[in-house]
């Protein structure tokens, strides 16, 4: 027995010393950032499944190319900027780190007084920056019906106030797919899943640069 203690002895002292493989801490970087899309039904997903939905597309094609994001769709279909503004602190939940803001459909749609569709943005906007949240604007251009004056002062809302902000700016979110029929569902307003797929892969580029300004500030 004593000669079988010597000779584990013996294995021990020349076996060199043991690794304890450890898994690294996860930095600040690793984790997904929280992202809520606040938005009407273009962003809510009228008339599709939800994980047909801008969201849930944005948050595939992110993770197909390994950004973790935590995605809420805060979508409400029928939505005004106004009602925007109204829900804002029920819809951006206390942790968010970035919202994408898709409103102003439904008040050119409405020929809503471009005025009001300004305040109302400006106000969200103005609070969030106070709340430290990170946003990107997406735009939106007035149908041609209500004629070229109002369409220059409501396109002229996003450009403007992105400036002033300081935010990223899409410019127009159904760039590629407004007026195209087969893209877009029987109304002519609402995309098809094709639709949104070809949406997301147009503001990809946009989102991956604007997640990363955030994750760098992480760290």
């Amino acid at each position: 027995m004593f000669a079988h203690i010597r000779v584990l002895i013996v294995a021990l002292m020349t076996a060199g010393p043991v690794l304890v493989q450890t898994q690294a801490p996860a930095t600040a970087s690793d984790k997904p950032v929280k992202m809520v899309v606040l938005g009407d039904s273009l962003s809510a997903g009228l008339g599709l499944s939800a994980p047909a939905a801008f969201p849930a597309r944005l948050q595939k094609a992110l993770s197909d190319k390994g950004i973790k994001v935590d995605m809420v769709n805060a979508g409400v279909s029928g939505d005004t900027t106004s009602g925007g503004r109204d829900r804002l602190d029920w819809s951006i939940p206390e942790g968010t780190e970035a919202v994408i803001l898709e409103l102003g459909a439904n008040d050119a749609l409405r020929g809503i007084d471009p005025a009001v569709t300004r305040a109302a943005l400006s106000d969200i906007l103005a609070r969030l920056k106070a709340r430290k949240i990170a946003v990107l604007l997406c735009g939106m251009l007035a149908p041609p019906n209500y004629g070229s004056e109002y369409a220059q002062r409501f396109n002229a809302i996003y450009p403007e106030l992105a400036k002033s902000f300081g935010v990223p700016l899409y410019p127009f979110f159904l760039e590629g797919v407004a007026a195209e029929a087969k893209l877009n569902q029987a109304d002519g307003i609402h995309p098809t899943a094709e639709g949104v797929d070809i949406i997301v892969k147009n503001i990809l580029p946009m989102v991956e640069a604007f997640i990363g300004t955030i994750s760098g500030q992480r760290s």
